[in-house]
């Protein structure tokens, strides 16, 4: 599946995306409505990009943040009961507030915040994520969030906030040599496009890649990514990784988890099977290496309260959290006070 995309803020890409083939179809028809629902302001040169390219297409643009419902003064019947297409993060009408919907055009990477809901199930109406267009900025995330803590940024900040001037004594450890233990190896747990971009990342520090996927990749073939990535990122191939893992059993994963991890980035899915996935065990054996854990999937995927014990004994090197479990994280939830931790709210 082919996508348009789009810088839709001022000063910081997003994309909103949409399936070639639905697109098509406002050709043929003139009684399509495009209803954007995004948490930034979609600039009006490419609302008219779109009008031209589907002069018969109407168009209408709201704000909504990424987790909330959706908030307008508009009678909900007359704003759903038209469209046909829909941009969203998480916002859905009931199949009877809009009985024409065709299109759903999700913007996230992943389809859980819609499973559940009732209209998910209406056959009539084709869903899409939008993977592949965010591992620019999470592996950019990712990268930043790691090295802030291996170069102990935070306490610099703290210092600085202070007025106050005083060199930490233990020299950081960079991502190629071995200037106090050998900090190479990272290992991406979810090897998809956010994964493939930020393996891609990893290798240009001088890392080297461990891949892990549910299915078995053998071949060259069975390694290449056929979804969409931008031109010139992510590995397409499927080149990258030094070694490949994969396997849904706890076996396999173990050894995985236990090849010599510097980094876990965890880009898996939220699954029932993926619920808990990363705990007690698992923890046990990035032990060993004092692995750095980044979280960038879903909350649920790592045990809250096993990460923050691991993370007050030292028993890791630190982790960085995109997501939490419970979401958000609320005031006063140990989490915020673990060490060694950098926690930032959930985009995607």
């Amino acid at each position: 599946m082919q996508y348009y995309t789009a810088k839709c803020t001022q000063g910081h890409p997003r994309y909103v995306s949409l399936a070639r083939h639905r697109c098509e179809l406002v050709r043929a028809r003139t009684c399509h409505k495009l209803l954007l629902l995004c948490p930034w302001r979609v600039l009006p040169e490419h609302l008219d990009h779109l009008h031209k390219r589907f002069p018969d297409l109407a168009i209408e643009s709201r704000r909504q943040s990424w987790n909330s419902a959706l908030d307008c003064d508009d009678n909900p019947e007359q704003l759903w009961k038209d469209v046909t297409i829909l941009v969203t993060c998480s916002a859905l009408p009931s199949a009877e507030q809009a009985p024409r919907l065709e299109y759903v055009q999700l913007l996230t990477a992943g389809a859980d915040p819609v499973l559940r809901k009732p209209i998910f199930k209406q056959k009539t109406i084709t869903f899409c994520t939008a993977n592949g267009v965010h591992g620019p900025q999470l592996s950019e995330w990712v990268v930043v969030s790691y090295l802030a803590l291996q170069h102990r940024f935070p306490t610099y900040w703290q210092q600085q906030s202070q007025g106050r001037w005083d060199k930490l004594e233990d020299v950081p450890d960079d991502s190629v040599g071995r200037r106090i233990r050998p900090f190479k190896s990272s290992g991406i747990l979810g090897y998809g496009s956010i994964g493939r971009q930020t393996g891609r990342v990893a290798k240009a520090l001088g890392m080297d890649v461990h891949a892990y996927t549910l299915h078995p990749r053998p071949t060259p073939e069975s390694r290449r990514d056929k979804g969409y990535t931008p031109v010139g990122l992510g590995d397409p191939d499927g080149t990258l990784p030094s070694k490949w893992f994969s396997g849904s059993s706890t076996q396999e994963l173990h050894n995985f988890l236990g090849s010599g991890l510097d980094l876990l980035v965890i880009a898996t899915p939220l699954t029932e099977a993926t619920r808990g996935l990363i705990a007690e065990a698992e923890f046990e054996i990035l032990a060993k290496n004092k692995t750095f854990v980044s979280n960038i999937a879903r909350g649920p995927v790592v045990n809250t309260d096993v990460l923050i014990r691991s993370l007050n004994n030292d028993s890791i090197r630190g982790a960085a959290l995109d997501v939490t479990d419970p979401e958000p994280l609320p005031e006063g939830h140990p989490l915020w006070t673990a060490k060694n931790v950098i926690i930032t709210p959930h985009r995607d």
